[in-house]
């Protein structure tokens, strides 16, 4: 028998009836997938979980994942061990976490150098944005910007007065190329329309005994690590690198009081492998909320300059999207490369 369709075509019974259980079958199949998805979320996690950090132990990336993993060992029962795997500004933690099953088990914690990365290593072993779900936009701290008393300045005004009058001739130092420090003040720069020399230094600890010395003058440095020496004198703090003023710091102005639109914070970011079933992200991103908004962690994150942020995957991987591009204009203005 014979039936025309409403287009047209022209169909046997069997062939509508093939296509009727086709379709039945398919539609059974996608809420078979759903439903599997939806009992593994609810199980997981089903073995123990690994936090990479792909820094040395101590710093704050470390520091944070650690009060993670405490926190989430005490609320699911599992091991959550603190994996640490330095290296490459962190490429090579994350390309561990690429590789690692698409199942949530295996987690990566980074700070905001991660979207320089993929601008400053043209061979990166990954797609940062293909090969790696976001969870959650943890948190974000400014810089300070601060200058040894022996620098003839008060405020970012007169530093880029007297940038302009000595070009190539102040020097700065930052942590390491493509480190937050050496991002926020290249920024600066380029938006100042100045010329300052880049000394780049392997970690903040050696930058910060060469600054107190006043061997290098200028250093965008994290408020925590700051603020004592800012305090007592031995260093002065100019401004914070956020947008607007800090509120920890309200009497410190911000660049962007004199340098419109100026702003670059210091974050930190939780992703897993691609491919994680989204309920099973959005579990995780549940539980470090959870973590995040108890009074511990925000006191340990305000003791470091950070306020909690905690924002859905879809805000993380939009901001994760846009760091990444404003990084790339940077990294390409200032002419930059892994090996600056």
């Amino acid at each position: 028998m014979l039936k025309i369709s409403s287009s047209g075509n022209i169909f046997t019974t069997f062939q509508e009836e093939q296509l009727a259980g086709n379709l039945q079958a398919l539609s059974l199949m996608v809420i078979a997938v759903g439903a599997t998805a939806l009992v593994h979320a609810q199980t997981f996690p089903t073995a123990p979980i690994r936090i990479v950090v792909p820094f040395p132990p101590g710093g704050g990336t470390d520091i944070l994942a650690r009060l993670i993993a405490r926190k989430m060992n005490e609320s699911w029962g599992q091991p959550v061990i603190v994996d640490n795997r330095p290296g490459a500004n962190g490429t090579i933690g994350a390309a561990l976490v690429t590789k690692a099953p698409a199942d949530g088990h295996t987690l990566l914690l980074v700070p905001s150098g991660f979207a320089v990365n993929p601008s400053v290593y043209p061979k990166l072993p990954y797609n940062s944005e293909r090969d790696l779900a976001p969870v959650s936009h943890l948190a974000s701290s400014p810089l300070l910007a601060v200058v040894h008393p022996s620098l003839p300045v008060k405020s970012i005004k007169e530093l880029i007065a007297l940038a302009k009058k000595t070009p190539g001739q102040i020097n700065y130092g930052s942590s390491g190329n493509g480190s937050p420090p050496h991002l926020a003040t290249e920024k600066f720069k380029l938006m100042a329309g100045i010329n300052i020399s880049h000394i780049p230094y392997k970690g903040g600890g050696p930058a910060m005994i060469d600054l107190l010395a006043g061997h290098i003058p200028i250093y965008f440095i994290a408020i925590l690590q700051s603020l004592p020496y800012a305090k007592s004198g031995r260093l002065v703090p100019l401004a914070v690198t956020s947008a607007k003023r800090f509120p920890s710091v309200p009497e410190i102005p911000s660049i962007g009081e004199t340098v419109p639109g100026y702003d670059m914070t210091n974050w930190y970011g939780m992703l897993t492998t691609a491919g994680t079933p989204r309920e099973i992200v959005n579990k995780l991103h549940a539980e470090i909320v959870r973590i995040l908004n108890q009074q511990e962690a925000k006191a340990k994150l305000a003791e470091d300059g950070a306020i909690v942020i905690a924002s859905t995957p879809d805000e993380f991987a939009a901001f994760l999207r846009k760091e990444i591009a404003s990084n790339a204009e940077i990294v390409k203005a200032a002419k930059m490369t892994a090996g600056d």
